[in-house]
């Protein structure tokens, strides 16, 4: 696996997702990831059935190590201090002026090393009216206007899964990684920040690019009517989705699958813009259509003549479609302890080379006594280069 981080040293204090996502990132590219938990109990997202090993946790930990430090104690103080000067990135998601509270603030660690990337995540901001409230994922997702988008109006109900966590974790490492860039040219470190509500913000851009440019407030139906996109039920109860987007080739494609060049000899869905007004129709009507065969045979139709098309698989069908297999989307690990594990690799490549290979997640204080004896030895080296 190219690992185009390697050599840059990340300490995460991060709980829950987003820290610990940004973390992961960082990891999957080959930075030595340095987990630092509270003792006993560690990130809160570990907790599950009486362990410390969730699904939840499990998502954003691969590819780091883990050490118990409790920051109010003098001698785990000094370490957690000692990890800061060896660090290139410091990276945590505590509400605004915790880190402060727990000697972990900019000001104090970038003393301790100039060169370090400093980056703090937070649900608001670090300031204004809102920075001290909690936040999770569907409170960003609601206050950036994107989950307004996703639930169905009729049965107003969330939907889906973390988005906004997963999301501002990807914002955090981009930012970290531009940061980077520049102290490999200045040789100082930034203070990076990044909130969920500024990253779902930025996501939904596309929504509020229409409201600035046309006044449209779009709705969970804007999209889909504009680019035609379906979900069809078929014959064997399995769904497929299309996304038939502008070219009419698409859909001469389609008709021809169907057996129906009728349809686009229809006025209501003869042209592009006939198609998007009188989609509820359309849909009544391919639902019909899709109704009479199976998944698999409409696969084998559509893929015959072309058109944007793919299987509505669920999470156990996903990675066995050949495709996936082909790009070894699925990859597994051996844990010391826990024995064989099983993830999702990174979607990043490097010259043709898959990121295959990955390290499980820890166990909490799995690394105690790997990180303190290289603390150790690194400190008897500055002793021995002081002493010449």
């Amino acid at each position: 696996m190219a690992k185009v981080l390697d050599g840059i040293t990340v300490i995460e204090q991060g709980t829950f997702i987003t820290g610990p996502a940004a973390g992961m990132l960082l990891g999957d590219l080959g930075a030595d990831v340095i987990k630092v938990e509270q003792p006993e109990t560690g990130d809160p997202f570990r907790a599950f059935k009486g362990g410390l090993y969730s699904p939840h946790y499990q998502t954003y930990n691969r590819n780091k190590r883990s050490i118990e430090l409790n920051v109010k104690d003098a001698d785990d103080a000094a370490l957690f201090d000692e990890l800061i000067r060896g660090a290139d990135v410091y990276i945590q998601n505590f509400r605004p002026g915790a880190a402060e509270r727990m000697g972990a603030g900019p000001e104090r660690l970038r003393e301790l090393n100039p060169r370090l990337v400093y980056c703090a995540i937070s649900g608001f901001g670090q300031t204004g009216p809102a920075a001290g409230r909690p936040a999770y994922d569907t409170v960003a997702q609601a206050a950036s206007g994107f989950l307004n988008l996703l639930v169905n109006p009729a049965n107003p109900r969330v939907v889906g899964p973390a988005i906004a966590d997963a999301l501002t974790g990807f914002y955090a490492a981009y930012g970290i990684l531009g940061a980077l860039v520049e102290r490999a040219r200045t040789g100082v470190g930034r203070v990076v920040e990044v909130s969920m509500l500024e990253a779902m913000c930025h996501f939904n851009l596309d929504a509020f690019t229409h409201f600035f440019a046309q006044g449209e407030i779009m709705d969970p139906y804007s999209r889909p009517r504009v680019s035609q996109s379906y979900a069809l039920a078929c014959a064997d109860g399995k769904r497929i989705a299309l996304h038939m987007s502008s070219p009419e080739k698409f859909w001469r494609g389609l008709a021809e699958a169907m057996e129906r060049p009728d349809i686009l000899a229809d006025a209501r869905f003869a042209t592009r813009e006939g198609r998007i007004a009188n989609q509820e129709a359309l849909i009544e009507i391919l639902g019909g259509v899709f109704a009479g065969r199976t998944r698999d045979e409409w696969c084998r139709r559509l893929a015959a003549h072309d058109v944007p098309h793919a299987p509505m698989y669920d999470t156990a069908e996903a990675l066995h479609d050949p495709q996936a297999l082909h790009m070894q989307l699925e990859v597994q690990a051996t844990h010391p302890t826990l024995g064989p594990w099983r993830t999702v690799r990174s979607p990043v490549s490097f010259d043709g080379e898959r990121p295959t290979d990955v390290t499980p997640p820890p166990l909490l204080g799995e690394h105690n006594t790997q990180i303190r004896a290289e603390l150790e030895r690194a400190r008897a080296t500055t002793s021995e280069k002081d002493a010449s």
